[in-house]
């Protein structure tokens, strides 16, 4: 049945208003689905902008702003830090770097842009330090960096101005300190791979002679920024952590001898202690968080308490309340000293006793009294079995 004219224009008028309605949402609703990972992040600096100005101290004592490096021909600003192991793999690259292009007029300065509260305590699995102002001291001494390293994690004011995606990520000025390039320092991860493009340094080498940076913006591969808005991460952590069950089983010579031979492929620290045992006690907290930072990566503590069978109850009601949901026992054996023996013939007997035991049965670090846990946790970091994911 054919329709007047008047009929077919205003049908098809509907449907085209009824598609693009359908393509608006369907686009806002894309627009608006955001990687939780990266809801806080703030926009990055544009191509051409000026640099922004900052005031941060770093690690030298010193408080640098943009005017401490007005003689630089070519600024580069570099967001890092410590626990992201992408960074950790651009280190050298970047000491090197600063090194090849120091005579020509080329200033590299490295900003940690993390609020260390933001920082999940599972999320330093691959660092034997954290971000903070302090510890950032530390990783620039053993990694002997030779460029300003500042900490911007406090307020994160220069870091939200310039709006880095994740670390490391290279913003690269002009001497005019006008954006000529922002990304990626190079396309390799890996540092025991040779990159296919080095663009940092063909950006560095573009502006040394006056000509125009080839590729101005790459994407950045690494770890997201530890912004202030995701503090409520941690919390949520550790609500999380207090939802793992605790449980306390027995354990004779056996038992005990079998968790000493270690027959996993796991590093394992094995605490013991008791509740009347002041030192214990006090140093647990210490434990239960080197678990949680390095467990997802092959890590177990095994805690074995030296109470008497007729103490379990209280020895349980202890480990629920440090949240300890590693493998936990209780010796059954009457003989202590035959216990020090099955533990390590070297134990002289004073709680607390710690044990770090690789895969195997070896054992990598024997402690009697409290723990340093800045020590041990450099101890664990260290072993063959932990480390960086680039040794």
């Amino acid at each position: 049945m054919n329709r007047p004219l008047s009929f077919r224009l205003t049908a098809c008028l509907l449907l085209s208003s009824s598609l693009l309605l359908s393509s608006t949402l369907r686009s806002q609703s894309q627009s608006t689905t955001i990687d939780p990972e990266h809801r806080y992040d703030h926009p990055t600096l544009a191509i051409g902008s000026q640099a922004p100005d900052f005031s941060l101290k770093g690690v030298d004592g010193q408080t640098y702003t943009l005017q401490s490096f007005k003689a630089a021909k070519v600024l580069v600003v570099v967001f890092m830090c410590n626990h992201c192991p992408t960074s950790q793999a651009y280190e050298k690259r970047l000491i090197q770097l600063t090194s090849d292009y120091a005579a020509k007029g080329v200033r590299v300065v490295a900003i940690s842009p993390n609020a260390p509260q933001a920082l999940r305590i599972d999320e330093l699995g691959y660092s034997d330090v954290g971000d903070s102002f302090d510890e950032m001291k530390k990783r620039a001494i053993d990694a002997g960096y030779n460029f300003p390293y500042l900490y911007d994690g406090e307020t994160e004011t220069a870091s939200k101005q310039y709006g880095p995606v994740s670390t490391p990520h290279v913003f690269i000025f002009g001497r005019d300190r006008k954006l000529r390039y922002n990304g990626r320092i190079d396309d390799t991860e890996n540092p025991q791979k040779t990159p296919k493009s080095l663009d940092a340094r063909n950006a560095i080498d573009a502006l040394l002679n006056n000509q125009p940076v080839p590729v101005a913006v790459t994407k950045t591969f690494g770890c997201s920024i530890k912004w202030l808005e995701k503090s409520n991460w941690t919390e949520k952590a550790a609500i999380t952590w207090a939802k793992e069950p605790v449980t306390l089983d027995t354990v004779n010579l056996a038992g005990i001898a079998t968790l000493v031979h270690n027959n996993t492929n796991k590093l394992r620290l094995i605490n013991l202690w008791a509740t009347w045992c002041v030192p214990c006690v006090e140093e647990f907290p210490e434990l239960v968080t080197l678990n949680h930072t390095y467990r997802d990566r092959g890590f177990e503590l095994v805690t074995i308490s030296t109470d008497d069978s007729s103490a379990t109850g209280k020895a349980f009601k202890f480990l629920e309340k440090q949240q300890s949901s590693s493998p936990n026992y209780i010796y059954t054996g009457d003989d202590k000293y035959k216990l020090m023996e099955a533990i390590d013939p070297k134990w002289q007997g004073a709680l607390p006793y710690s044990l770090l035991v690789e895969p195997g049965g070896k054992i990598v670090y024997a402690h009697q009294g409290a723990i340093d846990a800045e020590e041990l946790r450099k101890i664990i970091f260290d072993d063959p079995y932990m480390g960086r994911i680039y040794k």
